[in-house]
């Protein structure tokens, strides 16, 4: 657990997160489709089955994130993921920035999170509940860890985008949407506002 929490780590929210953080996180999760805590949930059992099979698998790191990203391309809204990332910022950057900002992005988070499930090596997640929230599912997993014990994390699910896709996760309580968009926002604060430069500094992690 102590592990974990090195995941995702409690951060102190910049102005990009406290601009309009609460008003932008229930945008997200909007939907005028009709989706069922059945499709939250079976979205989410066949996330949580990828990443068990991709943590048994005895791969290498480097083919293990590859991995992790084909999951995250798959079964998250990574184009809504990488917009609240980027914050107001976004508002300026071009239709080609944008792309290539979320495909950098969906390439970062991949290395980031997918190097830290290792750690997973020897346990294993199940999907527990699931409940609606606004017009957006949270669905419960409990993840075991060899030596480390029980935690829990929560997948957001929404079909805004059409489909069932998860579009946040909680690690104890731990927001990676908020932590993603403080992180981003500070590269941008370091680059002052430039977008390029931004992407530029990501690739470079990745």
């Amino acid at each position: 657990m102590i592990l974990m929490r090195k995941f995702l780590t409690k951060i102190k929210m910049n102005r990009r997160v406290l601009l309009g953080a609460l008003g932008a996180y229930f945008a997200l999760g909007q939907t005028g489709h009709a989706m069922t805590a059945v499709q939250a949930e079976t979205l989410v059992t066949k996330v949580v089955s990828d990443i068990n099979k991709v943590i048994a698998s005895g791969k290498s790191d480097a083919a293990m994130i590859k991995d992790f990203e084909k999951i995250f391309e798959t079964y998250s809204d990574v184009d809504t993921m990488a917009r609240y990332a980027l914050g107001r910022d976004g508002k300026k950057a071009t239709g080609a920035e944008i792309k290539q900002f979320t495909n950098v992005f969906k390439q970062y988070v991949a290395k980031k999170y997918g190097s830290r499930f290792r750690e997973f090596i020897g346990g294993k997640i199940e999907v527990k509940s699931s409940r609606e929230v606004k017009k957006f599912f949270e669905v419960k997993t409990n993840a075991v860890i060899k030596n480390q014990g029980n935690f829990e994390v929560i997948f957001l699910v929404s079909d805004r985008s059409g489909r069932p896709l998860f579009f946040n996760v909680f690690v104890e309580g731990l927001n990676l949407l908020l932590t993603e968009r403080s992180e981003i926002g500070a590269i941008l604060d370091r680059n002052k506002g430039d977008i390029g430069s931004l992407i530029r500094d990501l690739e470079k992690s990745v």
